[in-house]
């Protein structure tokens, strides 16, 4: 039962990372191209 638990834990953590990803892919760019841009110029 325990197996189970861990598993679709593991799932839902995929699918939440998957969607996330797809969702604020644009926004994470952006922060690196900030980031980057921030530690280029100091």
């Amino acid at each position: 039962m325990e197996f189970l638990i861990v598993v679709a834990l593991l799932v839902v953590l995929g699918g939440a990372a998957l969607w996330a990803r797809k969702h604020f892919s644009k926004e994470i760019q952006r922060a690196k191209e900030i980031r980057r841009a921030n530690r280029d110029g100091a």
